[in-house]
């Protein structure tokens, strides 16, 4: 994820929501059947999975989905609207939550089923090469066998996906600042300015100090957190320390590149727009930095802001 992060953020959150907010997630809550019939069609690419929480009234708020699902037969019938869904017009398979009575359910859901509908959300800021779409469910039908884990228990579904999602995002932005630096530090020691490299600049200095010492922590408490849960370990504080450290680091670093760059980082011709512009979405999805904070004091302190 670093690696694809610091080559193109679109393709790192192509790989991050199909491999880890939807395959690891039915890998951790689906049933052998589900598991067979999902997992080798995602990794081998002949489908792409979505994630489909974000509602045009729900984004930091989950728990305020719209979206209902109604028993019908021997099945389910849902409707509803989401917003903000990576993938949304390419995936064929949608992990869809929704409301059942006072809780809150997730539903595989197939995008070619009847009264499913995606339209692409364009003018984005950043990630242009990556499909982000507006999803529609009109009565879409699905069968019990669908259910992702209880029902009744999407919530706990959808914050264990993002427990790991986060963990995939904060390695993306560390590879921002990655490439930052070494764009940086390339373009600071060719640039002559006053008959010598900029690279020799006090200020310029301490702008790539700056780069250099974030990304290597970004890098080290991602690390930490993927060792939590490569181990099997409760890794929510964890994985929220490093998201939001990574993406807000990812920022100042992309903000100072643009700087050390003069007018060429306000241009195509270097990276470092690129990564400004793509660095930006990552202090807001899958939870912004706000709600980072209160799930970092949260777990701290076992008192919940939230509410």
């Amino acid at each position: 994820m670093e690696e694809l992060g610091r080559a193109d953020s679109s393709v790192r959150g192509i790989v991050s929501v199909n491999v880890g907010l939807v395959g690891k997630t039915i890998l951790k809550w689906g049933t052998d059947e589900q598991q067979q019939a999902w997992l080798p069609r995602l990794a081998s690419g002949e489908t792409l999975g979505c994630y489909a929480l974000t509602e045009p009234g729900a984004g930091s708020d989950p728990g305020s989905i719209a979206t209902r699902a109604e028993r019908d037969g021997d099945g389910w019938t849902i409707s509803g609207s989401k917003i903000f869904i990576t993938l949304g017009t390419w995936a064929g398979l949608a992990l869809v939550f929704a409301r059942t009575g006072d809780s809150i359910t997730c539903f595989l859901v197939p995008t070619g089923s009847p009264g499913f509908k995606a339209h692409p959300i364009k003018g984005k800021l950043g990630l242009r090469a990556q499909d982000t779409g507006e999803l529609t469910l009109d009565g879409v039908r699905v069968p019990a066998e669908n259910v992702l884990g209880e029902v009744g228990g999407g919530l706990r579904v959808a914050l264990s996906a993002l427990d790991n999602g986060r963990i995939s995002l904060a390695a993306g932005c560390v590879g921002i600042g990655q490439g930052c630096l070494e764009a940086c530090i390339a373009y600071a020691k060719d640039r002559q300015q006053f008959g010598r490299p900029i690279a020799s600049f006090q200020l310029v200095q301490e702008l790539l100090a700056e780069i250099a010492v974030e990304t290597e922590a970004a890098r080290l408490l991602t690390w930490r957190a993927a060792v939590a849960a490569d181990a099997g370990a409760r890794h929510t504080l964890e994985s929220s320390i490093a998201k939001y450290y990574a993406s807000e680091a990812a920022v100042r670093a992309a903000n100072a590149a643009v700087q050390i760059h003069g007018g060429y980082g306000y241009i195509d011709e270097y990276p470092v727009g690129k990564y400004l512009r793509d660095a930006r979405v990552t202090t807001l999805y899958e939870g912004t930095s706000q709600i980072q904070k209160l799930i970092i004091g949260r777990q701290l302190t076992g008192e919940n802001a939230f509410v």
